[in-house]
């Protein structure tokens, strides 16, 4: 682990800190994870089952959706192109079929409409028409996560976030960043209060935010790119936000001031909205989630009826014994109940199939009850976001502020699973806004079953990555402990829900694993959740085309990698994951946490750097 001369001092023991990987916790992040647009959708069909030439493969399962009459009052935004330039007539015609003409786009032959998505069948069967794609959003630096993540997809069909509040437990959050206004300029901010002990008149003049974290995650939720010409939009721009201040100038806290965000949250839950918890920080684990007060915390959130997303932790490169990272997730992020997510980078592409592992992402399973976590990945890595002027952050790394429309240093460049966390969160609120009535339960599930298999679809077993501030190479295997259910997929997320229905029922419980003789078994449910009452079994959420889909996963599949080391017990490293391992039973605990790890240096450090 490297310091730079200007990096905050390690926190003492006992205090807690955002989980962002330090220097640059980058906005590669602002949404960009999920595949690109129509990557693997199905083809387009015409009312006769086959495919249709006019309707682009993006819009395919809207069209599905029109065809079934199951559309509703969804609106989505296209360019339609006809064989001749278009007529009155033809916008006529749009006009009839409930379409709003935006622009005529007669160099194309075509114009950009917004329609009713019930209206896409007719469009199919108009010989007049050419073609019907998607109006993607245009941005010059984060489209790479947008299309990544199929994020424009969900707000072609009106998805945007707006009637959802999300409380954000962080170090605060700037509102007079005109990037969380509304269009009257009125901050979405709707409710300030401090856990930390910090002088109200430090926080005035609307500089909530004196570390600049919480600022940074809240533009990645729900941004509205207002002084970037839309170039850094967050997830959900209509979002609303409740802030509650848990950590410091410097990034600290403690177990008590995050549980009393928590407790408030949930407090305020019925007068705000409050559907989304936003958790990007963390800590060792020292006791089970069973005992630890933080877990159950997360889990009173939980059940009162908040989805709870938490970051994973930047513990990846952390090798006790040579385990590569494996065991490092932190708390609260270790419970089985709420939504944990690591990090992946673009490098330098808009395609999903680009984005692999961040090296830094950690990975389970967890100490002490080997829970599989994290439950799905998600880009963030360069991440641009809003930035808190005279913040912490931003003074110690001036280097990574960049200028908006208005020729100040609006936002700033993080690298980190805190960036990663809030794409998950944005995808939260816009699954909220179309369903209102998903529970925490069925949020996760349906984020997790819709996650892009990146091991299978983009055929990853390992990759590698120079990391040159280190001078170290890291290698990432493609297992369950490290990218979860998957990458996470905005656009399938919003648009598969009738073939999701099954997953309506139980709780969305996180299993944990057990190693016996060489095989790594899926245990679902714990003592307060019984495992028939846990939504996924043998198939879906894992993906029935891989190993993970059974019931026991062999350790020496080629998916989970052959020399990974949790699952070779002659290696030194096979006991920090697993504990001392007798026979064919096992400890109950685990020690990347334990007295061979300095708990002041790794647990709470937040120094480090992107990834190159």
């Amino acid at each position: 682990m490297v310091r730079t001369q200007n990096s905050p001092k390690p926190k003492k023991r006992g205090e807690r800190h955002s989980a962002a990987w330090g220097k640059r916790l980058s906005l590669v992040l602002f949404l960009a994870t999920g595949m690109a647009f129509g990557q693997f959708a199905n083809e387009p069909f015409g009312a006769t089952g086959k495919f249709s030439s006019r309707i682009a493969p993006e819009l395919s399962d809207l069209l599905a959706a029109a065809h079934q009459g199951t559309a509703k009052d969804q609106t989505v935004r296209v360019i339609v192109q006809y064989h001749q330039v278009p007529t009155e007539a033809h916008y006529a015609t749009m006009k009839n079929r409930g379409g709003v003409l935006h622009s005529k786009l007669h160099m194309i032959k075509g114009a950009a409409f917004t329609i009713p998505v019930s209206a896409l069948a007719k469009l199919e069967a108009d010989p007049e028409i050419a073609s019907v794609s998607l109006d993607h959003p245009m941005k010059v630096l984060d489209e790479t996560t947008d299309v990544a993540t199929g994020v424009p997809s969900a707000w072609s069909a009106g998805y945007t976030g707006a009637g959802v509040t999300v409380a954000v437990i962080d170090s605060g959050i700037n509102d007079s960043h005109p990037d969380l206004h509304n269009a009257n300029g009125t901050s979405r901010v709707l409710y300030h209060q401090d856990f930390t002990g910090t002088p109200t008149t430090n926080l005035i003049g609307g500089k909530y935010d004196l570390y600049g974290h919480g600022t940074h995650v809240a533009g990645i939720i729900g941004g509205n790119g207002s002084l970037s010409g839309g170039q850094y939009e967050g997830v959900a721009p209509a979002v609303s936000f409740v802030d509650l201040r848990a950590l410091d100038e410097n990034g600290a806290g403690t177990d008590s001031t995050v549980i009393a965000a928590i407790q408030e949250a949930i407090a305020l839950q019925s007068t705000y909205n409050i559907r989304i918890m936003n958790i990007s920080l963390g800590r060792g684990i020292f006791v089970s989630y069973t005992q630890d007060p933080l877990c159950q915390a997360v889990e009173s959130a939980w059940k009162s009826g908040i989805v709870v997303v938490v970051a994973a932790g930047n513990y990846g490169r952390l090798s006790v014994d040579g385990s590569d990272g494996y065991g490092t997730v932190t708390a609260p992020g270790n419970d089985p109940f709420v939504l944990t997510v690591g990090a992946t980078k673009s490098n330098g592409s808009t395609s999903a199939s680009a984005e692999t592992l961040a090296s830094y992402s950690s990975k389970g399973p967890t100490t002490y009850d080997h829970i599989v976590k994290p439950d799905m990945v998600a880009p963030g890595n360069d991440i641009v976001s809003l930035s808190a002027p005279g913040a912490t952050l931003e003074a110690v790394y001036p280097a990574e502020l960049i200028t908006g429309t208005d020729g100040n240093n609006d936002y700033f460049t993080l690298s980190g699973t805190s960036m990663a966390t809030p794409a998950v969160v944005g995808a939260a609120a816009l699954l909220l806004q179309e369903q209102s009535t998903l529970t925490p339960d069925q949020v996760k599930a349906r984020l997790m079953q819709t996650a892009t298999k990146i091991n299978v679809a983009f055929g990853l077993v390992s990759t590698s990555a120079y990391v040159p501030h280190l001078s170290q190479t890291f290698t990432s295997f493609y297992d369950m402990f490290a990218v979860g259910s998957g990458l996470l997929n905005v656009q399938s997320a919003t648009t598969s829900s009738s073939a999701l229905a099954p997953a309506a029922l139980g709780a969305a419980l996180s299993p944990a694993v057990s190693y016996n003789n060489g095989t790594v078994s899926l245990v679902y449910g714990n003592t307060t959740v019984a495992s028939t009452s846990v939504v996924w079994g043998a198939s879906v959420v894992w993906g029935a085309s891989v190993v993970w889909g059974a019931s026991t996963v062999s350790g020496t599949s080629v998916v989970w990698g052959a020399s990974v080391p949790w699952n070779n017990s002659a290696l030194s490293a096979f006991s920090v994951v697993w504990g001392s391992v007798t026979g064919t039973g096992e400890s109950a605990t685990s020690v990347v946490w334990g007295a061979s790890v300095s708990s002041t240096d790794a647990a709470f450090s937040d120094a480090g750097d992107d990834e190159q």
